[in-house]
């Protein structure tokens, strides 16, 4: 198993064949965004990337080191979840209700379980196997109002060595009397957990209100001076999801000009932010969102079980008004951990919009994509020198109708590549999730299972 403080001291050296991103696909061309060695050598030193190249190229200079090697394998960097919820990963798949009557009926009874600190971590363990097991090796986390469910958060990720951001959920109105604090308690919480969590180990916190409707614009204040008092935190909420919801946050801010506007007037909106959803977004917004360098989730599964309705894609990623995006499950109103299914179920939002959503702009969103959307692009994402060798080995022929889609080669050509990389997103699943690297270390389940 993967030890709290792992000691680093040999090289570890991977062949296989490796796919990353070096630039955006939405705007440059494949040729010029992809980074593909169809037989490679992956060096890592002290759990950090030391050299990428060709193996006959680097043959020699490794042949006195133990080389792992993944024949007819795919390497990617590991996959980046920009939106989930660890409390509700027992609500998975829970039957027929939109957003806010979800919320009522399953999520909140739910949640009000984390005051226990012992269940918090119960459920922390096995939600943090179940998105190694799915190749996902950093993620933006939700966990409840309680403070111990946050602790029991950051232990557990802390104990696997992961790159991970979470914040308290703040709600001090509209939600039940359990799951309530109050705009001071809020503040102060979450303060405190900021002192002893941000940047302990490889984890980060995020001021997590949850939503505008359960907070007070005396809450969403402190919010705001909480990242003014530590600008390097993230903020981390919901935007935009669903209709009634944004018919109810209206009337609830009559002065607001709209629902980010509410978050904008608190000083909640800047290159740190990451929205979740905004699938009900004006144009005026989205524009709002490139100019503050904020960030949006992507949340297909959640979406579409909800009815919530289909993201604009390529309003988000037009090139006048760019907004950083990444991809989230949001289990568990999304239905899979996988970010493969995510980026499936994504590609059929666009379509039913008439649009394209390429297998590689795709992947850049699951990697790369979501690193910028996390402001992480310096750590994780690709496979430059220097960053944190987080990885995923994954199995193009993991299933007897994969193996039919995907012949016994290594793709040549760029297009042979894509064929490949669409197949995989399209069927593939957790179990196409060869192995999971963490800091050059392969990852064992922890939770007991």
């Amino acid at each position: 198993m993967l030890a709290q403080k792992q000691s680093f001291t040999s090289l570890k050296v991977f062949r296989c064949a490796f796919l990353d991103f070096v630039d955006d696909p939405f705007y440059v061309s494949e040729i010029e965004s992809i980074r593909y060695i169809a037989d490679g050598l992956l060096v890592v030193e002290n759990g950090k990337i030391k050299e990428l190249g060709h193996y006959q190229s680097l043959q020699s200079k490794y042949a006195e080191t133990l080389i792992t090697e993944y024949p007819e394998m795919l390497i990617m960097p590991g996959f980046i979840d920009t939106h989930i919820h660890f409390p509700q990963t027992e609500i998975i798949a829970a039957y027929g209700e939109q957003l806010l009557e979800w919320l009522n009926q399953y999520v909140f009874p739910t949640e009000a379980k984390f005051k226990d600190k012992a269940y918090a971590q119960k459920i922390a363990a096995i939600f943090l196997d179940e998105l190694l097991k799915n190749g996902t090796t950093t993620a933006l986390v939700f966990a409840t109002v309680h403070p111990q469910s946050v602790d029991a958060f950051f232990e557990e990720a802390n104990r696997r060595n992961l790159r991970m951001i979470a914040g308290k959920v703040m709600m001090d109105r509209n939600a039940p009397d359990d799951l309530s604090d109050t705009a001071e308690t809020s503040y102060q919480e979450s303060k405190q957990l900021i002192q002893k969590w941000h940047k302990k180990g490889r984890l980060l916190y995020a001021v997590t209100p949850r939503f505008a409707i359960t907070s007070t614009d005396e809450q969403l204040q402190l919010a705001g001076k909480l990242l003014a008092k530590f600008p390097d935190v993230y903020l981390h909420t919901h935007l935009s999801e669903n209709v009634n919801e944004v018919e109810w946050v209206k009337q609830l801010f009559p002065e607001s000009q709209g629902y980010l506007d509410v978050y904008d007037r608190a000083g909640l909106v800047g290159d740190r932010s990451v929205f979740a959803h905004g699938v009900q977004l004006t144009d005026a917004e989205f524009q709002r969102l490139s100019q503050a360098k904020s960030a949006i989730a992507f949340c297909p599964t959640s979406n579409l079980f909800l009815g919530s309705g289909l993201f604009k894609l390529a309003k988000a990623k037009c090139i006048e008004h760019p907004v950083k995006l990444g991809l989230g499950t949001d289990i568990g109103a999304g239905t899979s951990f996988s970010l493969l299914e995510t980026a499936s179920e994504a590609y059929k939002v666009a379509q039913l919009q008439n649009q394209k959503l390429s297998p590689f702009q795709a992947l850049f969103l699951a990697t790369l994509g979501g690193a910028k959307a996390l402001s992480l692009e310096d750590k994780i994402g690709n496979f430059d020198v220097g960053k944190e060798a987080d990885f995923v080995v994954l199995n193009v022929r993991a299933t007897p109708l994969m193996a039919l889609r995907n012949p016994a080669i290594t793709p040549t050509s760029l297009a042979e590549l894509a064929e490949q990389a669409f197949a995989l997103i399209m069927l593939g699943d957790d179990r196409a999730i060869h192995a999971t690297y963490i800091m050059g270390e392969a990852y064992e389940p922890k939770s007991g299972r």
